[in-house]
C-alpha cells in the first residue's frame, strides 16, 4: 500500500511539474505573440507581465489541478491573468483565437474580468488588492447564506486569492483583515506570490517577519513556503546549515541581482561570504554553475511538492495565509532583474526558451507541445480528471418577486431619508418574499442613515447568537438589535472601502451561490468618495446592490464642509453599471425603490444609487399617477409649461421648496414658465448620449426623454438649473436642443451654518433662482 501511495504521489508531482512548465510557456508565448508577432496598427506597446506570470505558474498548477475543489472560487493576481487563460486553454475552455488576440479587441482581457472575458472568472481583478479583500467578504456572504438555509454547510467552498506581495502594501488588505476578524472569518485562503519585487522597488527586508505576526494576531494560520525540496535536502548535508543561514540573511535586492547574474555569480558571492566555513566549499563544488543557480532559486513557491504538502495541510475552514517565496521571472532570462515587471523576452530569448522546452517551430500554440505522445496523453487525462475541470457553470438564481407597489409613508412633511427608513420598516414587517432577501449594511452609520428600524425588526447577522446587554439589563434604548444567525443586517466598521466590497460580495450572491440577495447599503453621501475605487470595482464586475448616499449636499448644514457632498451627482452620472436617482418627495422615493429591486434582478440591469437628504419638506397631493412613468425615466414636469414657453426652472431633489417659491413669483412675469423635476440626471444624460450615438450606429432613432420634456418649450428658451450638488449635473441640458442656461449649484467646499444662511450664501434659495432667470432675459 505504501509503495502504491508513493507511486501515486510521484506521478502527481511529475504531472504538476509538467503543467508548471506548460503554463510558463503558454503565458509567456501569449504575451510575446501580442507584442512581437501580431501586427501593431497603432505602434504602441501592448504589454503584459511575463515575469509576474512565471513566478506564479507552479502555485497555480498545484492549486488548480490538485487542491482546488469544484465549489471553491479564486481571485487571480491581475498580472497572472495569462496563466489563468492558459489553464482554461489546456482544459479546452479557452479558444486559440482569444489567446492570439490577448489585449486586443474581443480577445483575452489584460486582467481577469467577469464581464469581459469569455471564460468563467470568479472575481474580476485589476484594481490592486480589491480582489483579495473580496474573497474574504464573499466567504462572509457564504456564511450568511448557510445560516439562512440557502447554502448547505457541506457545500461550502473556499474563497481563495492569489496575490502579489506588493498588494500587501494596500491599506484595504488590512481594513479587510480587521473586519474579517470581527466576523470570525473562515473558508478563506490568501496565497502570496512572495517574489519581493514590485514595479519600482524590492520589498523592504524588515517586512520578512512582520506578516506572520499581523495575520496570526487576526486569527489566521500562516504557512510559509520558503525552501523547495532541493534546498531542504542540501541543508541536511555538511555545510548546509551555513548555507541556509546565509540565504535567510541575504538582502532581497542582493538575492534578486544574483538570480539574474546566474550560477557563477552565486558561487563567487557564496565563496566570498561563507566559503571559508566548514564543508561549505565542498558542498558548493558538488554543483556546477547551472545546478547551483537551480539550487539557489529552488524556493518553496516553485516546488510543487512543497506546495502540495502545504495545501493538503490546511484541510479545514481556518483562514490561511500561504507565503510562497518565489523568484520574479522564474525560469526566464529576465529572472531577478529589477526592471522585469513590465519587461519581456526579446525574439532571440523567446526562441531559446522554445528550444529548451523541445517545442517545434510552428507548434507554439500546441497545448501539449514538446511532450511525447504518451506523456501528452497522460497529462491531458490528468488535467481532465481534476475537480476543477468538472466545475459546473455559474448557477441561475430565481427572481425574487417584487410587489406591484410599495406603500408610500404617510406624513405632510417628510425627508427622503426618513421615508427610506419607513419603506424598509414596512417591508420588514410584511410577509413579502422580497423582505426575506433584503440584507442591509453600513459603515458604522446604521442609525444615522435610518436603517435602525429595519434592524430592530430583522436583527443583526451573527453566526453565534449574542445577547443585547442593554436590553437584558432593561436599559431604555431605541436600538433593539438582537444578534443571531437569522439576522439580516451585517454590521461593519467605519471603513468605506470594506463597505463597498461587502456590497459587491453580496451583490454577486446570485451568480456565485445560485441564490439572490438584494443588498441595501447606506453611507454618508460625501464619503462615497472614500470608497470610490471599491465602488467602481463592484460595478465593473456587475455586482447588484442598492446604494443609499445620505445625508447629502450643503443641506447637511451644521456639519460643515467635511460632511457636505459636492460632486456625488457627477459620480452617479459617470459610473457605469450604476443608475443614479435623486428624489424630492417620498412617493418618488418609494417608486424608485420598487423599480430598483426589480432592476437589480434584470439581465440588463445594474446597481442603483439613491441620493437622499434629512431635510423635511412639505409633500404634494397628486391627482393621478401619470407623473410616475416619467419620473422613472429621469424627469417630469411638476408644473407643466404653456406651449412655447420662454423659460423653465429645472431642479433636482431637496431644493424643490425654493424652486416652487421662485416659480410662483416668476409665473407673474414669465407667463407659462415650467418647473421641471429631474429625478435622475443620470438617466436623462444617458438617454441623450445614446440618442446621439445612435446616429452612427443603428440610425437616428426617436427622441430621448430629455428632448421630449424640453420640446414643450420654445426653441432657444432659457433654463435655470439648480440642485444641491455640482451645477454640471444639470447645466448640460442646455445642449439638448440649444437652450440658454443659468446654472446654480455647489462648486466649492461648504461651511457650517443654518440651512437658510447656507442656501443664501451658495445661491440655492428662491431669490438666487429669480436672479438667475432675470439674468437669462437681460442677456437676451
Amino acid at each position: 500500500m505504501a509503495e502504491t501511495i508513493s507511486q501515486d504521489r510521484a506521478a502527481l508531482i511529475n504531472s504538476l511539474e509538467l503543467l508548471d512548465a506548460r503554463l510558463r510557456w503558454l503565458s509567456s508565448w501569449t504575451i510575446h505573440n501580442a507584442n512581437h508577432i501580431r501586427p501593431k496598427l497603432d505602434g504602441l506597446k501592448v504589454g503584459g507581465h511575463q515575469a509576474s506570470c512565471a513566478s506564479m505558474t507552479a502555485i497555480m498548477a498545484a492549486l488548480y489541478f490538485h487542491a482546488l475543489r469544484a465549489q471553491d472560487k479564486v481571485a487571480v493576481k491581475p498580472h497572472a491573468g495569462p496563466v489563468l487563460h492558459a489553464i482554461h486553454y489546456l482544459l479546452g475552455q479557452q479558444s486559440l483565437d482569444q489567446l492570439q488576440r490577448f489585449r486586443g479587441l474581443g480577445g483575452v482581457q489584460s486582467y481577469p474580468s467577469r464581464t469581459k472575458d469569455s471564460i468563467a472568472v470568479d472575481f474580476s481583478t485589476g484594481s490592486v488588492g480589491l480582489g483579495v479583500a473580496l474573497t474574504a467578504f464573499s466567504s462572509l456572504v457564504q456564511d450568511y447564506l448557510i445560516a439562512h438555509g440557502q447554502v448547505r454547510e457541506e457545500d461550502a467552498g473556499r474563497m481563495i486569492a492569489l496575490m502579489g506581495d506588493a498588494e500587501l502594501d494596500e491599506g484595504n488588505i488590512y481594513e479587510c483583515l480587521i473586519e474579517g476578524y470581527k466576523h470570525n472569518l473562515r473558508n478563506c485562503w490568501w496565497i502570496v506570490d512572495y517574489n519581493r519585487q514590485s514595479l519600482d522597488a524590492t520589498t523592504a527586508d524588515r517586512m520578512f517577519d512582520r506578516f506572520d505576526d499581523i495575520f496570526e494576531t487576526c486569527g489566521w494560520r500562516v504557512i510559509t513556503l520558503k525552501y523547495g525540496k532541493l534546498q531542504r535536502e542540501a541543508f541536511q548535508r555538511p555545510g548546509g546549515k551555513t548555507l541556509e543561514e546565509w540565504i535567510d540573511s541575504c538582502p532581497n535586492a542582493d538575492f534578486a541581482a544574483l538570480t539574474y547574474q546566474g550560477g557563477s555569480a552565486w558561487r563567487t558571492r557564496l565563496m566570498a561570504d561563507i566559503g571559508g566555513k566548514t564543508h561549505v566549499k565542498k558542498l558548493l563544488d558538488s554543483f556546477d554553475d547551472t545546478a547551483l543557480a537551480s539550487l539557489m532559486t529552488n524556493l518553496g513557491g516553485h516546488c510543487v511538492e512543497s506546495l502540495v504538502d502545504a495545501f493538503d495541510s490546511a484541510n479545514d475552514d481556518k483562514p490561511t495565509l500561504f507565503i510562497a517565496y518565489t523568484v520574479k521571472g522564474y525560469g526566464l532570462p529576465l529572472a531577478g532583474h529589477k526592471d522585469n515587471h513590465s519587461g519581456m523576452m526579446n525574439p532571440p530569448q523567446m526562441e531559446q526558451f522554445r528550444a529548451s522546452l523541445g517545442i517545434a517551430e510552428g507548434q507554439e500554440w500546441e497545448p501539449w507541445g514538446g511532450l511525447g505522445n504518451n506523456a501528452a496523453t497522460q497529462l491531458k487525462a490528468f488535467v481532465e480528471a481534476s475537480p476543477f475541470a468538472r466545475k459546473p457553470g455559474e448557477p441561475k438564481a430565481e427572481a425574487v418577486p417584487v410587489p406591484v407597489r410599495l406603500p408610500v409613508p404617510d406624513g405632510a412633511e417628510q425627508s427622503t431619508q426618513g421615508a427610506f427608513g419607513r419603506v424598509l420598516l414596512d417591508l420588514a414587517k410584511s410577509g413579502e418574499p422580497l423582505a426575506d432577501r433584503i440584507v442591509t449594511t453600513a459603515p458604522d452609520v446604521t442609525q444615522t442613515t435610518n436603517l435602525g428600524a429595519f434592524v430592530n425588526q430583522r436583527g443583526l447577522f451573527r453566526r453565534q447568537e449574542l445577547a443585547d446587554v442593554f436590553h437584558k439589563a432593561k436599559i431604555p434604548s431605541a436600538q433593539k438589535w438582537a444578534q443571531h444567525a437569522a439576522g439580516q443586517h451585517i454590521e461593519l466598521g467605519i471603513a468605506e472601502n470594506n463597505f463597498f466590497i461587502m456590497l459587491a460580495a453580496l451583490g454577486l450572491a446570485a451568480p456565485h451561490f445560485g441564490t439572490r440577495l438584494l443588498p441595501v447599503g447606506t453611507v454618508y453621501d460625501p464619503f462615497i468618495a472614500r470608497g470610490l475605487d471599491a465602488l467602481n470595482y463592484g460595478c465593473y464586475q456587475d455586482a447588484r446592490f442598492l446604494l443609499v448616499g445620505t445625508p447629502s449636499g450643503v443641506t447637511l448644514a451644521a456639519e460643515g464642509g467635511a460632511h457636505q457632498s459636492i460632486n456625488t451627482p457627477l459620480i452617479g452620472m459617470g459610473q457605469p453599471n450604476l443608475t443614479y436617482f435623486e428624489p424630492a418627495y417620498a412617493d418618488e422615493l418609494t417608486a424608485m425603490m420598487r423599480w430598483s429591486f426589480e432592476h437589480m434582478q434584470q439581465p440588463d440591469g445594474s446597481s442603483v444609487y439613491l441620493r437622499l437628504t434629512t431635510r423635511s419638506i412639505p409633500q404634494i397631493a397628486r391627482d393621478d399617477d401619470d407623473w410616475e412613468a416619467d419620473a422613472l425615466k429621469g424627469g417630469y414636469w411638476l408644473r407643466r409649461p404653456a406651449e412655447g414657453a420662454e423659460a423653465a426652472i429645472v431642479f433636482t431633489g431637496v431644493v424643490v421648496p425654493e424652486a416652487l417659491a421662485a416659480w410662483e413669483q416668476l409665473a407673474e412675469d414669465i407667463p407659462g414658465i415650467g418647473l421641471l423635476n429631474v429625478t435622475s440626471p443620470d438617466l436623462l444624460h444617458r438617454g441623450w448620449s445614446a440618442r446621439r450615438a445612435a446616429r452612427w450606429a443603428d440610425g437616428a432613432g426617436g427622441q430621448c426623454h430629455a428632448e421630449r420634456l424640453l420640446s414643450a418649450l420654445a426653441p432657444g428658451a432659457g433654463l435655470v438649473t439648480v440642485l444641491d450638488g455640482s451645477p454640471a449635473a444639470l447645466s448640460w441640458l442646455g445642449g439638448v436642443t440649444g437652450m440658454r442656461v443659468s446654472p446654480l449649484g455647489i462648486d466649492r467646499f461648504g461651511q457650517t451654518g443654518n440651512l437658510f444662511d447656507l442656501y443664501r450664501i451658495y445661491r440655492l434659495d428662491a431669490e438666487a433662482i429669480i436672479d438667475a432667470a432675470a439674468e437669462l432675459f437681460l442677456e437676451n
